[in-house]
C-alpha cells in the first residue's frame, strides 16, 4: 500500500510539474520543486526531533543521481512529446530493480519474465509514430528511455537507504536533488524567478514528489525491491488517465497498444 501510494503521488506530481514546464521551462519548475520539496522535509524532521539511525541513509545520495537524471529527462520528455507515451516508457524502469533483485537471489516468476517481454515490445510500439505516411521515433522517446534508466538506478539505492531511517533518507535524497539542481542552474546561468502562482504550482509539485519519496522509502521496510520498485512505478496509470481527460492527447492505435502492453508489463512484473 505504501508503494501504491507512492506511485498516485508520483503521477499526479509528474503531470502537472511537466505541464507547468511546458510554460515556464524546465529547470524552473524542477528548482522550485526541490526548494518546497526540501522544506517539507525539513519541517517533517524538525518536528520528529530525531537523528538519522545509521550511516546508511547517505545511500540515498547515490539515488538523488539517478533519480534527478530521470525526472530531468522525464520533464524534457513530456515537453517535447505526448505524455500519454513519455509516462509509460519511463515506467519500464520497474526491469531494473527485477533484475537487480535476480542479481542478489530473487528467482523470477513465470508472470514476472512475461511481463519483461511485454514492457519491452510495448516500449517499442510506443515509440513509433506515424507521420504522414512515415513512421518515425516519437518525440520524447529517447528522452523517456533516460528517464527510465535514471528512475531505474533510483529504486535499489533509495529502497536501502530507507531500510536504515526513511525519514533521513528522504531528506539526504531531496537536498542532494536541490543541490544538483541549483548547480546545473548555476552552470548555465539559467534564470529561474517565477511569478507567484507558478512557483506555488512547482512547489506542490515537489511536495507531492517527496511525499512519494517517503511512502517509497517507507515501504523498503516492509517488501523486497523487486517488489515495492515496480508497484512504485505503476505511476504511469495516473499520468495516462490525467493527460487522456485533461489534455485529451491524440495517440496512434499502435502506440495505445504498446502503451497497454508496457503498462501490463508493469503490472505483470509485481506479480
Amino acid at each position: 500500500m505504501l508503494a501504491l501510494g507512492a506511485s498516485l503521488a508520483w503521477g499526479v506530481s509528474d503531470f502537472f510539474g511537466p505541464l507547468a514546464s511546458r510554460s515556464v521551462g524546465t529547470l524552473r519548475v524542477l528548482f522550485w520543486a526541490q526548494i518546497g520539496g526540501v522544506a517539507a522535509l525539513v519541517a517533517a524532521v524538525a518536528i520528529r526531533a530525531e537523528g538519522p539511525a545509521g550511516w546508511g541513509v547517505l545511500l540515498a545520495i547515490l539515488a538523488s543521481l539517478g533519480g534527478m537524471l530521470g525526472l530531468f529527462a522525464y520533464y524534457r520528455g513530456m515537453v517535447e512529446g505526448a505524455m500519454s507515451v513519455v509516462a509509460p516508457i519511463a515506467g519500464v524502469s520497474a526491469i531494473i530493480p527485477v533484475v537487480f533483485g535476480i542479481a542478489t537471489g530473487d528467482n523470477p516468476s513465470g508472470p514476472q519474465v512475461a511481463g519483461i517481454a511485454c514492457a519491452l515490445v510495448g516500449v517499442g510500439l510506443a515509440s513509433i509514430e506515424h507521420h504522414e505516411g512515415t513512421r518515425r521515433f516519437a518525440a520524447g522517446a529517447g528522452l523517456a528511455l533516460l528517464a527510465a534508466l535514471g528512475f531505474g538506478f533510483y529504486f535499489p539505492w533509495m529502497h536501502a537507504a530507507g531500510k536504515v531511517d526513511f525519514w533521513w533518507a528522504s531528506l539526504v535524497f531531496r537536498t542532494t536533488a536541490l543541490l544538483l539542481v541549483t548547480a546545473v542552474v548555476a552552470a548555465r546561468h539559467a534564470p529561474v524567478r517565477l511569478g507567484r502562482r507558478y512557483v506555488a504550482i512547482a512547489a506542490a509539485c515537489g511536495i507531492g514528489d517527496t511525499i512519494g519519496n517517503v511512502l517509497f522509502a517507507a515501504s523498503s521496510g516492509n517488501g523486497l525491491v523487486s517488489l515495492t520498485s515496480v508497484l512504485a512505478s505503476l505511476y504511469p496509470v495516473v499520468t495516462v488517465l490525467l493527460a487522456a481527460s485533461i489534455l485529451h492527447e491524440h495517440v496512434a492505435r499502435t502506440q495505445k497498444a504498446g502503451i497497454v502492453l508496457t503498462l501490463a508489463g508493469v503490472v505483470l512484473i509485481s506479480l
